[in-house]
Parts: C-alpha cells; structure tokens; sequence
C-alpha cells in the first residue's frame, strides 16, 4: 500500500543552518542587503514607471550608517517598502523570494536589474547580529511597522512611527562580528562588492569645495561644503553601448577596475549580447611577460552589478584568464549563496561566446592596423599561443592573425611562412622543414650558418613553443620544426645522401676512440658525420625530439616518458673532413692531442652557451696565454 504526504521542514532546525553555514563567508551579509535594498528601489521605478505607484521616484539612494554606541548597523533605502501583511508573507517565510515573485508578475521587467532570486538574503545578517529589525512604510501609504527578531522562530510585528517611504535594516552586531562596526572594515566591502551597483551608495559625508563664481578676486577662497559621500558608480562602463565610449572612457574605467596598476592595456574589447543568455561586460589585453607565471583572477564577475568573485574559470576559458576586466550576466548559474558557479549548459555557451569574441576581436585589429597589431604582438602572444592550444576553435581563427617573427625582424603569418619557404626548405622526401630559434643570442653561430644557406629562421621564445609546433605539425602534413640547434645545417634540411668522409673507416674509429677519452661520455654522446669541410669542427647539438620532450615537460605535458624527467643529454658531432680530425689523428704528441680535442670541444660549448663557471673562466685564461 502506498502513501503521499508532504515533507515538513522544522523551523527551529532549519534557522540556525541558515544563519551558520548558507554563507561560507560571513561578510557577506551586506553585498546581501544592500542587494535587497537595491531590488526594493529598482522595483519602485518600474511600478511608477507603469503608472501602478502613485509615488514620485525622485533619486533614490541607499545609506549605510554605523552606529558604535548602540552597536548596529543600518542598511536604509528609499525603495518601495512592506506593509504589514508584505512582511509576513516576504520576511516571515523562509526563502520566499519577492524578486522572483516581481520578475514572474511583471514579465517586462526581466531586464530590470533586479537581483534576487532565494529569498535566504536577508538571513545572512543572523550571522553577525544578535538581533534584527526591520522599520518600514510601503510606498502604498499603508501604515509603517517595525519587525523585530533575535534569531529565533519567535518575532514581534508592530506599529512604528516612520513617515518616509522605504526600509530600514538595523543589524544589533554580536560580541563575535564587531569588525563590522568599523567604517574602514565597512568601506572595504562596499567597496569589494557594491562599487558598481545601479543605485547610488552613501556611506557618511565628504568634504567638498565650491566652484568660484566667475569674476572673483584672485584672492577669493572657495568654500568648502560638506556632501554625501557616494561610494559607487551606478552607470560603469560595461552597462553602456560601445558607440556612447570614447578611448579615454575605456581608460577611465580601467583605472577605477585597478587603481594601483599604472601600465596602460594595449586594448579592450566590449561584450554585449542579449541571446540566447544576456552577458555584457569589458575585458582587457594588459602587457603580459612572455612566460606562463602571470597573475590570474584579475577577471571580475559581476551579476547585475552585484560583485561575485574573481574566479572566473568555467565562464572564460583558462587561456583568456590571464586578461582583466568585467563580465556581467544575470543567466550566470550561481549556487543559493552566490559564491560559485554550478554546472550548467549556459556556462559552456558564455565561455564559448567569449573565445569567440575576442578571436574576432583580435583578427579585426590585425586586418584594421597589421603594423600596430605587429608592435604588440610579443605582449599578447603568449595569450593567443596558450589559445591556440587550447581552444581548437580558437585555433582556426588565430592561425589567421597569429605571427612568426623572422630573425631578420619581418613578421609573418602561417601562409605568409609557408609561401615564403616552400620551395629552398624542402628536404630531399618533399618535407617543409620549418627552422626556429628560442634565443638568438645563445643560438647565434648555429642561426647564422642557416641563413648563410639563405633559409629563413623565425624567432620563438615563449614557454609552450614545444606545445604549439606539435599543434600546428598536427594539423599541416609534410611541414616539421627544427630547431637551428638540433643538427647541423646539412642535417636540418637533407637535400641530398650522406657525403662522402675523407677518413677511412679505421680513421673513423681512431678518430673516435681518442675523442672520447677527453669529452664527459655521460652527458655528450659521440657522433661522426662527414659534413663540408667549411663547416665547424665540433658541433654539439641536441635532439629536436628529447628537446621537445623536455621541453614540454617543464611546462606540463610530454607524455608518459615525462614521469621520470629528462636527463640533459647532448650530440657532439665530430665533423670527419674539417681539417682539424685529420691533425687530431696526426699529432703524435698526446698531450697536444688532447689539448686539440678540447680546444675545440671548449668552443663548441662556449656557442652553446654551455661553458660556465670555473670552466669559462679556465677557458678565457688559457686564451689570454695563448695571445
């Protein structure tokens, strides 16, 4: 036999969850109230705006007051209020929300900013205060009253005294919470979570001075007023069509985002779109270090207006966190406390929406001013870089407007790099082997034997360069990378067999076997190769493939093989028909053998940069001797 019934919720137990643990932060309780107090005056302009309150709206503020005598706090707004019987049915049921019940009656004011939806908000101020009350008059001109309660199911609903229309919360703060009757503890929230709340925010008085007339003395002294002290911009940036902002108002704004970042952004891009979810917001390409050790969460959520957190993983994707700005959305699915985001199909069409918009963002600059795009271009790469690696839509879009310096200073697009090589760097199969440098520097004598050759070097240097030339040889058949270090010249590009060795075989392992009584075998593996006989005498290369392991291992990834690490390993290759192999095998002094040997092997590690330390030092003496 089955049975229904309704579940029945204890009050007495359900109170002090709410109060102890809805919130994982107790600071909280304010943006909560503040929000309330700005959904209670953004309620009343729609109804007065529809002719259904007979109230003038005027210009509507919201005051926070301390008072540490009497130990509370007061939330006060000019909104529409609560009769008696609206604070039992709003106040006395626990998550009844009034904003959902407003945005489900008036179906034309879903774009209106209102903020609530639970109906918990209100409780949050149990969590600082002993006691709470609430002194209202709705904007109807029903009588004021004055609810009262200690936290407990038990409440007091009285007549009250007040005359003006809208609410006051009075928090009577706990022995535990009095931090918050502190006005810079209070400034610093305000600050935090309603600095750009869509109704004005007064906390105390400023100083002010007045204009002087026109026509006054020159020794006249302005006067001085005092003024309420607003705390917030009710109309930021990102609420504003792109078409009413100038440069500077973008700048502006930027600077009110982050007061103490004194380097200007290289460029903004506005979001706006109204479906199929709404999200506006302002994001910005601040000047980024080449590197992946950039600081994050400068991205602020916002939900209308409301501050949530700077957390943004999930509604941008992980490679555009590294910028700054703003991202409003009231469709953003946030948990009951508005502290997180939970899973939800919107936040995948948001994240989406943003990568796309800022793929398209960054080709229009390209195309509009390629020679500023290209000024910028090491500011933002690694941006687009960690991009292209992670968004494969993103990929598509970017291979378009992403650039390949050239070690000659010309920067290339992908087809741009590809025309321009497809026909000196093929190799003898019908491969494209595109060279690359990550330090000129360092790399020199190996770059400037390439270009002797008249192939083409482009410049990577960012710490997912191993990453991103898998990415694009995964995605182009027959093109390889290679590093002008990673071989010798002849080797990099092979047009042709093996040349032919001046040594005889049993040269070669003679050869052989005395260079490696001198090199460390451990770390240098020995190879000989017949190269032209212009070429060095000793070369030390490393590997393109255990390189590139390495490489990628450093910044994550590289497969299984990365959980052991890799050793430094490298190549020397000894070139059999310079003519120093056939004086190494001459000498018939082995202490000049050896000093040969090393000789050579000294300048193959100094153009590696490889010497260091007691050794370069040793090196430059023995040079100084020599001289």
């Amino acid at each position: 036999m089955s049975t229904k019934g309704k579940i029945k919720v204890d009050v007495e137990n359900i109170f002090p969850l709410i109060k102890k643990f809805l919130y994982s932060d107790h600071e909280i309780f304010l943006r909560e109230l503040v929000s309330n107090a700005t959904d209670a005056t953004l309620k009343l302009r729609h109804l007065v705006s529809k002719g259904e309150s007979k109230s003038e709206y005027g210009n509507p503020i919201i005051e926070i007051k301390i008072d540490k005598e009497a130990k509370t706090l007061h939330v006060i707004d000019q909104g529409l209020g609560m009769s008696a019987e609206e604070v039992e049915k709003y106040i006395n049921q626990v998550a009844f929300s009034g904003a959902e019940e407003f945005l489900n009656k008036y179906k034309d004011s879903k774009d209106s900013g209102i903020i609530g939806h639970f109906g918990l908000g209100f409780y949050s101020a149990f969590m600082v205060a002993d006691k709470v009350d609430i002194i209202t008059k709705s904007h109807t001109d029903a009588p004021a009253v004055k609810w009262s309660c200690d936290g407990s199911p038990e409440y007091t609903l009285a007549p009250d005294t007040k005359t003006d229309r809208g609410s006051e919360i009075v928090l009577h703060i706990n022995a535990e919470s009095e931090e918050f009757l502190d006005e810079a503890r209070i400034k610093t929230l305000l600050n935090k979570y309603n600095k750009f709340m869509p109704v004005s925010i007064k906390f105390g008085m400023k100083k002010e001075y007045l204009p002087l007339p026109e026509g006054a003395a020159d020794d006249a002294k302005p006067e001085e007023v005092e003024v309420d002290n607003i705390i917030n911009n009710p109309s930021p940036a990102w609420t504003k069509k792109p078409a009413d902002l100038k440069d500077e108002d973008y700048q502006t704004f930027y600077n009110e985002l982050y007061p103490y970042q004194f380097e200007k952004p290289l460029f903004h891009i506005h979001l706006n779109v109204d479906f199929p979810f709404n999200l506006t917001g302002i994001l910005y390409f601040p000047k980024l270090s080449p590197n992946l050790q950039v600081q994050k969460d400068r991205i602020q959520l916002y939900q209308n207006q409301v501050f949530i957190t700077d957390n943004v993983e999930g509604i941008v994707p992980e490679f555009l966190t590294m910028l700054r700005g703003v991202i409003d959305s009231p469709d953003i699915p946030l948990n009951v406390s508005r502290s997180y985001l939970q899973a939800d199909n919107n936040v995948k069409k948001i994240s989406e929406y943003v990568t796309k918009k800022v793929g398209e963002k960054l080709q229009s600059l390209f195309k509009e001013n390629r020679a500023d795009f290209e000024s910028k271009w090491n500011d933002i790469k690694i941006v687009i870089e960690y991009g292209m690696l992670s968004e494969a839509k993103f990929y598509e879009k970017a291979m378009q407007f992403a650039l390949f310096p050239t070690t000659k200073g010309e920067f290339k697009t992908w087809d741009e790099l590809k025309e321009l090589i497809k026909d000196n760097q093929k190799d003898k199969d019908g491969k494209t082997i595109v060279l690359y440098t990550s330090d000129k520097e360092k790399e020199y004598s190996y770059i400037a034997a390439a270009e002797a050759k008249g192939y083409t070097i482009i410049h990577l240097d960012s710490p997912i360069v191993a990453h991103l030339i898998q990415k694009i040889e995964g995605e182009n058949e027959n093109f390889s990378f290679a590093r002008v270090d990673s071989a010798p010249v002849d080797q990099l590009i092979k047009k042709e067999d093996n040349q032919i060795s001046k040594l005889s075989d049993k040269e070669k392992e003679s050869l052989k076997t005395t260079i490696e009584e001198v090199i460390p075998k451990a770390t240098f593996h020995l190879q000989l190769q017949a190269l032209d006989s212009e070429a060095a005498p000793f070369l030390i290369t490393q590997s393109e493939f255990m390189r590139r392991m390495k490489d990628m291992q450093a910044t994550g990834g590289g497969g299984f093989m990365a959980m052991g690490g890799f050793p430094d390993s490298y190549d020397l290759i000894v070139n059999e028909n310079h003519p120093i192999s056939t004086k190494i095998l001459e000498e018939k002094d082995g202490s000049k053998q050896k000093d040969m040997i090393q000789n050579a092997f000294d300048i193959a590690r100094l153009s590696q940069g490889l010497l260091k330390g007691a050794e370069l030092n040793d090196y430059i003496q023995k040079s100084f001797e020599k001289i």
